[in-house]
């Protein structure tokens, strides 16, 4: 009888989760993984590809990683090759929670340099947490051909994953403090001074940055 019940409460959250309110969908995808559930993984992997509020596909990302990894793991690498970029920034997204190395080699270089801003800073991020060690100089390497990308939340998330690679990022923050693009050299430059200094500041960074282009300079003190 319990399992009766059980089955009967995830199939009705299951259903909810495609509700026109978007408070009933927060607490559809709570309950799927307060109470874990192989039979919901394909469904929760589908949701995060649609659902429009920003706070819904993170609950539903926590359902996901509620569950096994490996049944997962399988349904993610799929959303990856979607045509949907929601659908492959979302799966990026989920994969960095869970954390399991096995997703490396499907964080391709195309998804490094996705077209869609949240698609390839999702990208960066869960690359920088899931890079094998040793690869980290080449991972800076790909990383490094976006610098000057976007506005300034996609500028930061590069930042931020290259200074995530520590020391191995010096010979990709090298080659783009010599680019002939101004953007490109300013934003390698502040990503250099966020590794020396965490605590700076991005902006500040950036400003710093600017005024060294502006001079002529190319950051050959830091080299």
């Amino acid at each position: 009888m319990t399992t009766t019940r059980q089955n009967t409460d995830v199939t009705a959250a299951l259903r909810a989760l495609e509700d026109d309110r978007a408070s009933v969908r927060l607490r559809a995808a709570l309950a799927v993984g307060t109470t874990p559930d192989p039979g919901s993984v394909a469904k929760l992997v589908e949701r995060c590809g649609v659902e429009p509020e920003f706070f819904v596909r993170d609950m539903l990302t926590w359902a996901l990683t509620r569950h096994p990894t490996a049944l997962t793991l399988p349904g993610l690498l799929r959303e990856l090759r979607s045509e949907r970029a929601q659908a492959r920034a979302q799966a990026l997204h989920t994969l960095s929670k869970i954390g399991d190395r096995r997703a490396w080699p499907a964080v391709t270089r195309e998804l490094l340099r996705d077209a869609d801003d949240e698609v390839a800073r999702s990208a960066w991020r869960t690359a920088a947490l899931l890079v094998p060690e040793g690869e980290e100089s080449a991972l800076a390497a790909v990383l490094a051909t976006q610098f000057g990308r976007g506005g300034r939340e996609t500028r930061l998330s590069l930042s931020r994953a290259l200074v995530a690679l520590g020391e191995a990022v010096g010979p990709a923050l090298d080659a783009g403090e010599t680019s002939p693009d101004p953007r490109v050299r300013t934003h390698a430059l502040a990503t250099r001074r966020l590794l020396r200094d965490p605590d700076a500041g991005f902006d500040f960074a950036i400003e710093e940055a600017k005024r060294v282009v502006a001079l002529g300079g190319s950051g050959g003190e830091g080299q």
